[in-house]
């Protein structure tokens, strides 16, 4: 019962942080068969959180041994049935009490509830993975050994964030192919063989760098980041929304694997593609626009339905943004405040962000609701809860709307006025979307 509330505000959570979730590969996961997810971690507690609500299957972590003492995540860690990891670097830990997690953990695959783990064994902001522990592979082996010899898998999953620490941005969850573990024997003092768990491991490591964006190269970040809002725009045109983040993130791997090949073969062509990205930036900045502004509907009539449609959503949202901005502009900017000054660092800024809302609105409409049973009676403080709630989700929604028509009139008063110019900056950013995967491409074809 405590588990599925968890998961229920959690996934609530989530999905109010972020404005699109996608959950990729759920075909690949075994039903029956006992299972352990391995998971790239680049946003702290955020990453658990969404493994926990979006698995098809019931999971328990090997989480790091200082969050079980922690006030209130030590009691959720508990409720959820996690496991202690005693890492080297958590001054005070003793490191062979693994020997007794790993033991809990054959157990629990015995009993057919899953285990998610993180490898890395510490959440990061880095663009590629760090040494993996081998935790995972002398578990996996373990339980595979006789006597038990339990058919164990190994899920590789991977989290990508399009803007980790910004409200209602964008993250897919998808699971890849799982890694079937062989049947051994054990040594005879019982651990796994180390040439094994390292050739394990190593299987591992290969499958999270296939499901998740791995980039050597620092200086790539920055045009990477910059050609993803164009190509990713230029989805929106596409007809299949569902799988639109996978797709982007298929396209940033393309155009990794391209930057890698040809900065050290050909850097005259990437120094060309950044220079379209520039030019096309530089455009768009000048227009006022972002590239998403470029995908107007069809004809003007959509057009116009669209703008029309976008003004009647914000006057209907209008009066009740405003009651809700005026409630809950205290406990946002509270939040904000606390998740900067204790949530350094970019990997944690997001759980700092999240934990912080999850406890301040609650607790706003909580007050707002006990003031007014005080004045008015208990109906009138269901009403209010409820709709400090409601008021609070309309004023988020309210701004999304203005957003998107502000950027829908600016197009469409750029495509009126200046036609040519609208067209051509519409047909460059395909052209670039295009050289990007034609990047990969080549790049895979001269390698291959």
């Amino acid at each position: 019962m405590i588990r599925r509330f968890i998961t229920f505000i959690l996934s609530l959570t989530l999905r109010i942080y972020f404005r699109r979730i996608e959950v990729t590969g759920t075909e690949n996961i075994p039903v029956g068969s006992p299972t352990i997810f391995v998971v790239n971690h680049p946003n702290a507690l955020i990453d658990p959180a969404f493994l926990l609500c979006f698995a098809p299957r019931r999971i328990s972590f090997i989480a790091k041994a200082p969050l079980f003492r922690m006030p209130v995540i030590g009691y959720l860690v508990r409720a959820l049935d996690c496991l202690p990891a005693y890492r080297r670097q958590d001054a005070g830990e003793d490191v062979s009490r693994n020997l007794e997690t790993f033991a809990a953990a054959r157990k629990l695959l015995a009993r057919g509830i899953a285990i998610g783990i993180f490898p890395e064994g510490v959440s990061h902001d880095e663009p590629r993975l760090k040494p993996l522990k081998t935790g995972v592979s002398r578990i996996a082996i373990a339980a595979a050994a006789p006597p038990d010899s339990l058919n164990v898998h190994i899920v590789p999953a991977g989290l990508y964030y399009t803007e980790k620490t910004t409200f209602r941005s964008s993250a897919l969850l998808h699971f890849a192919e799982p890694i079937v573990v062989n049947h051994m024997a054990l040594e005879p003092d019982g651990t796994p063989p180390r040439a094994a768990v390292r050739e394990l491991s190593a299987q591992i490591e290969t499958a999270l760098r296939d499901v998740m964006l791995h980039v050597e190269q620092e200086e790539a970040l920055g045009l990477i980041g910059r050609a993803e809002r164009i190509f990713s725009a230029d989805e929106v045109d596409d007809a299949d929304e569902e799988q639109r983040l996978a797709r982007s993130l298929e396209l940033r791997k393309r155009f990794v694997a391209g930057y890698s090949f040809y900065r050290a073969n050909a850097p005259r062509r990437i120094d060309a593609i950044e220079a379209r990205i520039a030019r096309l930036e530089s455009e768009l900045e000048s227009a006022r626009m972002d590239p998403h502004d470029l995908s107007l509907p069809a004809t003007a009539t959509e057009t116009i339905l669209r703008l029309l449609a976008q003004i009647a959503a914000c006057v209907l949202l209008t009066p009740f943004a405003l009651v809700g901005a005026v409630i809950n502009y205290p406990a946002y900017r509270l939040a904000g405040y606390l998740s900067r000054r204790l949530g350094r660092d970019q990997d944690v800024l997001s759980t700092f962000k999240i934990f912080s809302a999850m406890l301040l609105f609650p607790l706003t409409w909580l007050v707002m609701a006990l003031l007014t049973w005080k004045f008015a009676g208990w109906p009138a403080a269901i009403i209010s809860l409820i709709a400090g709630s409601w008021c609070g989700y309309a004023a988020v929604k309210l701004f999304e709307e203005m957003d998107r028509f502000y950027g829908s009139f600016a197009a469409l008063a750029l495509f009126v006025l200046q036609r040519r110019f609208f067209v051509r900056m519409r047909a460059e950013r395909s052209a670039i979307r295009q050289e990007i995967i034609a990047l990969g491409e080549d790049a895979r074809q001269a390698d291959s």
